[in-house]
């Protein structure tokens, strides 16, 4: 079960007016399970991603990548609908999967009536094998039969895969004299590490927000929260991070130095962190919640790169699991990050307020007993000083345990 994270309430995750949520079950790897969702987005709707780096990326990613880029332009067609199925990543596979990925956006849009171009596809589960596309596009018409506003949770249940639970959060926020409702879903549990993960995530807004403007914030809130996020190390061919701006609300946002784009700036990022943390909390296999902090770097790069490099590493996540404080793998993860310049001997480290390395050598004062009673906690923040400036990164992580081998060895089963 996920870490200290409660199940979603359905009826606490808002409606966002300009947006429907229809679902299926279209029995894609799997019958009787939630594996198809449909999206329905007002005409005023804007929509902006961030998608995986993986050269390998998935044909829906592809075909996602062209849509979104015709949407962007000024005569480009608003895009219309996501289609989202689980069990099956239509990713290795070749011009077939492109052929697939463009009948489903071709199947929906005419449902729809709207064009091809302004539907973008989505799949996440198993690499390598051939997309049931007619299962998906027979599932059509029932997911579109029950759109509705309130279906937020029902939607973070058709996207899971290996997750243990639906991931669902919202919010209401006033930004000068409107109240504006977020809401978002994510899914994810394996094969998480920016950029992006094994992850997708969707969050809507009923603000109005311009094209370019809403581009430069969703990589701004990506870089704040889903690309903070590591389970396992591996990129995944499958990643999207969306953010839809339905355009229903009188508040309109154009241009990113505004008040109020800052307010909702810090909405997106704080749900973001939210819906990113979920997926740490339920990793596979996952018995701890960990935050791994870098500070007094020179730049939020080479912080991150030590951060990346102790939650990465599996000598230190198998350590935190067993609650065993053998520390010196921390060091070892410092010092191969790649910080090359590096004064080793200005660095201290704390787990949570315990100070277990001072100016680079064991604290004097440090007790294994001390280290050991932090680490029996679900929940444990790492601390690196490196006095060397003033940035700083955090990034969010889970141990390793013997159930992330079982799921992984087991998962086409």
């Amino acid at each position: 079960m996920a870490v200290n994270s409660p199940l979603p309430i359905a009826s606490q995750l808002h409606p966002v007016a300009g947006i429907q949520l229809g679902f299926a079950q279209a029995g894609i790897r799997k019958a009787d399970r939630k594996d198809l969702l449909v999206m329905k987005l007002a005409p005023t709707a804007t929509v902006a991603g961030v998608l995986t780096a993986n050269r390998f990326c998935a044909a829906p990613v592809q075909v996602c990548k062209a849509h979104l880029s015709g949407a962007s332009m000024v005569s480009g067609a608003p895009i219309r609908a996501l289609v989202i199925n689980t069990g099956n990543a239509n990713a290795g596979t070749g011009v077939t999967g492109l052929v697939a990925a463009n009948a489903t956006c071709s199947a929906l849009a005419e449902l729809l009536e709207c064009e091809p171009s302004q539907v973008l596809p989505f799949s996440t589960g198993v690499i390598l094998e051939p997309l049931p596309v007619e299962r998906l596009i027979a599932g059509l018409p029932a997911a579109i039969d029950n759109l509705k506003e309130d279906n937020w949770y029902s939607a973070a249940e058709a996207i899971m895969t290996t997750d243990t639970q639906p991931k669902a959060a919202s919010r209401q926020v006033k930004i000068g004299e409107h109240t504006i409702t977020l809401t978002g879903i994510s899914k994810g549990a394996g094969m998480i590490m920016p950029n992006m993960a094994t992850m997708l995530g969707f969050l809507a807004m009923d603000v109005k927000v311009a094209q370019p403007v809403l581009e430069q914030l969703v990589k701004q809130a990506a870089n704040r929260s889903f690309n903070c996020i590591s389970i396992d190390g591996d990129t995944s061919t499958n990643d999207a991070f969306m953010l839809i701006a339905t355009g229903v609300s009188d508040l309109e946002i154009t241009d990113t130095d505004s008040p109020e784009y800052a307010a909702l700036m810090a909405a997106v990022v704080s749900l973001s962190q939210q819906l990113a943390q979920m997926i740490v909390r339920d990793g596979e296999g996952a018995t701890k919640f960990m935050t791994v902090t870098v500070e007094q770097g020179r730049d939020v790069e080479e912080c991150r790169q030590i951060a990346y490099s102790i939650a990465n590493s599996p000598l230190v996540k198998t350590a935190f699991f067993a609650s065993d404080p053998n520390l010196g793998r921390l060091l070892m993860a410092i010092g191969k990050a790649g910080v090359h310049d590096l004064d080793v001997g200005q660095v201290d480290l704390y787990l949570d307020d315990v100070l277990v390395v001072k100016h680079g050598g064991r604290n004097p004062d440090y007790q294994e007993s001390d280290g050991q009673r932090v680490m029996k906690q679900s929940e444990i923040v790492t601390r690196v000083l490196l006095a060397r400036g003033t940035a700083r990164a955090t990034v969010w992580t889970c141990d390793l345990s013997h159930e992330y081998v079982t799921i992984n060895a087991d998962y086409r089963s």
